[in-house]
């Protein structure tokens, strides 16, 4: 099959198109014909092995030395199952998926092998491939963030960084949970994360929301660029500061993907796209990911990717 290989730790152009063994599913697992993957944070930084250095040795001995051992990245697919293996029960042959590969990574090929446990759900029926595989990684991390904050219905909620690809999911279940929402983007993102239901948007181009004198239930850094200690100053008494910076991989549980199908089906969130690639334009992906400006996903396209 192909795959994209990360060879080395580096720049975009460490990535290159090969010709793999085609894996085979274990007991328990199940071989899906991937159609959709994404250009996810965790991807860019384990490919530029983006680490502080009081971790560069653990992080190194736990990802691989000299290159990542798993070296086909990509953490979130949408796609078909192909084969089971010994004792799966939950899925067949033909179901339509979508997962969370984690730490396993893998989906930047054509094919994959998920745990039947693992994070895995039958796709929403009313999205595409391209669709299912942009919300996964936004959406748990979102749920698990803002699950994290305490939020409840009638609070007043700051989404910071409100275009990205957990923000904008952020924005959506923020909404979904009764919060009065407030997303802070640049100029050219007000009008998205609007559409998202945000209740007011903020530039912070323009303005410091620090210093507008309004107080918020909980803020949520979903870029991972506030700084806490002024972040503070806009807090209620109670409130509540989370943020994705140091967090890694949150913790995910099946439950969140099954609850991100249930509201995708229902239209209260939708997926956000921003560019589409070929499987072989991942390098160029992750060079357009890392300038900081895409608006939810990056999707790589692996099949039939526009298809429901």
């Amino acid at each position: 099959m192909k795959a994209m290989v990360c060879t080395n730790y580096g720049l975009p152009d460490v990535l290159q198109l090969a010709e793999v063994p085609k894996p085979a599913p274990k007991d328990g697992e199940v071989l899906v014909k991937i159609h959709a993957a994404t250009v996810a944070s965790g991807d860019l930084r384990v490919r530029s092995f983006t680490s502080p250095w009081l971790f560069w040795i653990p992080m190194r001995l736990f990802l691989g030395l000299r290159r990542p051992r798993k070296a086909i990245l990509g953490v979130e697919l949408a796609g078909e199952i192909e084969q089971v293996g010994k004792g799966v029960t939950r899925f067949k042959q033909g179901d339509r998926v979508f997962a969370l590969t984690g730490m396993r990574f893998g989906a930047y090929a054509e094919y994959t092998c998920v745990p039947e446990g693992g994070v895995i759900a039958p796709k929403p029926a009313n999205a595409t491939y391209e669709e299912a595989a942009a919300v996964p990684m936004g959406g748990t991390n979102a749920l698990y963030f803002l699950r994290k904050g305490q939020i409840r219905s009638g609070q007043n909620v700051l989404i910071y960084g409100a275009s990205g690809a957990v923000g904008t999911m952020a924005v959506q279940l923020a909404k979904y949970f009764g919060a009065d929402v407030t997303g802070v983007s640049s100029t050219a993102n007000l009008e998205l994360v609007r559409s998202l239901g945000a209740d007011r948007t903020l530039d912070y181009t323009k303005e410091d929301f620090t210093k507008r004198g309004e107080r918020y239930d909980l803020i949520f850094d979903a870029v991972g660029k506030l700084k806490k200690n002024l972040s503070i100053q806009a807090l209620k008494p109670t409130g509540k500061y989370v943020t994705v910076e140091g967090q890694g991989m949150s913790q995910v549980k099946p439950d969140d993907l099954e609850l991100i199908r249930e509201l995708m089906e229902s239209g209260k969130i939708k997926a956000v796209i921003d560019r589409r690639y070929a499987l072989e334009q991942i390098p160029e992906a992750h060079r357009y990911a890392e300038t900081g400006r895409k608006k939810g996903a990056v999707i790589i396209q692996i099949g039939r990717a526009d298809e429901k």
